[in-house]
């Protein structure tokens, strides 16, 4: 089962099997095509709630387990308003995954966590990056998108792990980075929301390599995103989850505290500020 498949379509394919109906018998009795369950399952299009809610009564499933599935289910419908924007299917899905998160550990060597970035700091990104106007506008509306699930009811913890070079490079111009660092200093007053630095006097470090993220669920295995130029990789076997763990705890080791990364930050903004 592929890591699209393995949020609530996953668990929706789990109560079909175990109730021993094939796709065309629940198609059936639905008046469905039994595409339309294959692409439920496979996390191929986005899932209504209503739709959810039929699944549920032929699997026979009542109770705390139907609210908490029809709850995933809006959430996911959330992050499915994209599917039509031109975004990668990659994209979608990180978009789903972050939906669906119990906690998020993101490491970034060069670049502000897009969850935490400005609009402006995202536009300024990706036109420095060579993004083509027509796409750059839905882009930067898509990652902004994204954010909201910090401020939900329920939201995943955010911890957040950046380079000091990622909060001194300039994108745009003064201005929009001083506006970053400010949002940065705001983000870390949700009490979901952690932001450390590794300051650039620790010199060379395990992480300048590359960055990651790594998201937890509830009742699911973790699942480690490393984005690239063009496309993004999905891992989950455990020795790829124990790696990256283990990774982050090296980052942990050598970042600031949460208080002297927001002192950091805080510093930073004050020195463009004046500059």
């Amino acid at each position: 089962m592929g890591i699209a498949s393995r949020g609530l379509g996953g668990e929706l394919r789990a109560l079909r099997e175990a109730k021993k109906l094939s796709m065309r018998n629940v198609a059936d009795q639905l008046g469905w095509q039994s595409s339309k369950i294959s692409r439920i399952e496979n996390g191929q299009q986005g899932v209504k709630s209503q739709d959810v809610a039929s699944l549920l009564v032929i699997y026979g499933v009542t109770g705390q387990n139907r609210e908490r599935l029809l709850a995933r289910a809006e959430k996911t419908g959330q992050s499915g308003l994209w599917e039509s924007t031109g975004l990668s299917r990659e994209s979608r899905t990180m978009i789903q995954l972050e939906a669906e998160a119990r906690s998020i550990l993101t490491w970034q060597a060069l670049l502000i966590p897009g969850l935490l970035q400005t609009s402006d700091y995202a536009r300024a990104l990706m036109k420095a990056c060579g993004l083509p106007p027509h796409d750059l506008e839905v882009r930067v509306a898509a990652r902004m998108g994204r954010q909201a699930v910090l401020s939900r009811d329920e939201a995943p913890k955010l911890e957040a792990i950046v380079d000091e070079g990622a909060l001194r490079r300039i994108w745009g111009n003064t201005r929009i980075m001083v506006r970053q660092l400010r949002h940065l200093l705001d983000a870390m007053e949700r009490p979901n929301v952690t932001l450390r630095v590794v300051p650039c006097f620790v010199g060379g470090y395990s992480g300048l390599d590359g960055s990651f993220s790594l998201v937890d669920f509830a009742g699911q295995k973790p699942v480690v995103h490393i984005e690239h130029k063009i496309t993004g990789l999905f891992l989950e076997a455990d020795h790829e989850i124990s790696f990256f763990r283990k990774e982050a705890d090296r980052l942990r080791d050598v970042a600031l505290s949460a208080e002297n990364s927001m002192n950091l930050v805080n510093s930073i903004a004050k020195e463009l500020e004046t500059a």
